[in-house]
């Protein structure tokens, strides 16, 4: 499965009645019904660890890139109608700056790697507190109430699996205790946050900005407010998107495969 297509619904299952095996590419597995496919006797893996690092890095570039206006700064660049610079065009600063980031998993860890070198203060919401060890490498301090984080953060980064207790996590309520200075980067799935009350937050600067490379729908519809806001930078769910990255996830989905057909342990087999 690529891009979540096909889908394994009760009629896909029924018409393929020697399937052994469902392969999904990434980390993400919202969009598959476990329970269903194991009814029919179908086991499912996906690509969970070769996706870390790439998203990791654009979760950076997000906050970077928004940061600084990077994309603004761009435009400016080369629109036919600049005739100078205005000196008093300016960003904010990553380097010192508190980063909160929900969800603390591979990804989330690799995130607090990557901001321990601009010296970020970095704080962490997550189910569960991660080892003494691993927080004091990164310098990480655990926020046990997801409140406690929002209130602090300049820069809040979404790393969650989207699960029933997950979706719409990032509400009106959360966006109004965010700083009204703050940045939230999305990098896990759309529907992690309640778009129209992110819409509603970025039009009555009751927050800063917002980084996303993940929406919903993806792609957005060509008239959504979200797309004519300039306090916004959008990818095209591009997390995983580097050639490396993507040639091993599809050897990994075929490693897999194989494996299910042989009747062999399935690497990375999601249980």
């Amino acid at each position: 499965m690529w891009y979540h297509k096909p889908a394994i619904n009760e009629e896909l299952l029924k018409s393929l009645p020697n399937l052994k095996v469902v392969a999904s590419s990434g980390v993400g597995i919202d969009h598959l019904d476990l329970k269903l496919l194991s009814s029919y006797g179908v086991k499912v893996a996906n690509t969970p660890f070769i996706v870390s690092t790439d998203t990791a890095d654009l979760g950076m570039a997000l906050m970077l890139a928004s940061s600084r206006r990077l994309v603004e700064g761009h435009e400016m660049a080369v629109s036919p109608d600049t005739e100078y610079f205005p000196a008093a065009w300016l960003g904010a600063e990553v380097s010192g700056a508190t980063l909160g980031i929900v969800g603390m998993g591979t990804i989330g860890y690799k995130v607090a790697e990557r901001a321990k070198a601009f010296e970020m203060k970095i704080l962490y919401h997550n189910r569960n507190q991660r080892k003494k060890e691993e927080e004091n490498a990164v310098g990480a301090l655990y926020c046990k109430k997801i409140d406690d984080l929002l209130q602090q953060s300049d820069f809040v980064l979404l790393a969650v699996n989207l699960t029933p207790h997950t979706r719409k996590l990032i509400g009106k309520r959360e966006l109004e205790l965010m700083k009204p200075t703050a940045t939230l980067i999305n990098i896990s799935r759309g529907l992690v946050v309640d778009q129209d009350a992110l819409v509603e937050a970025l039009q009555n600067k009751v927050i800063k900005a917002a980084a996303l490379d993940v929406t919903y729908p993806e792609p957005l519809p060509r008239d959504h407010p979200l797309l004519k806001l300039k306090n916004v930078i959008i990818t095209p769910h591009i997390g995983s998107a580097t050639k490396k990255t993507r040639w091993v996830m599809m050897e990994e989905m075929a490693e897999s495969i194989e494996a299910g057909l042989a009747g062999l342990p399935i690497p990375r087999e999601v249980l």
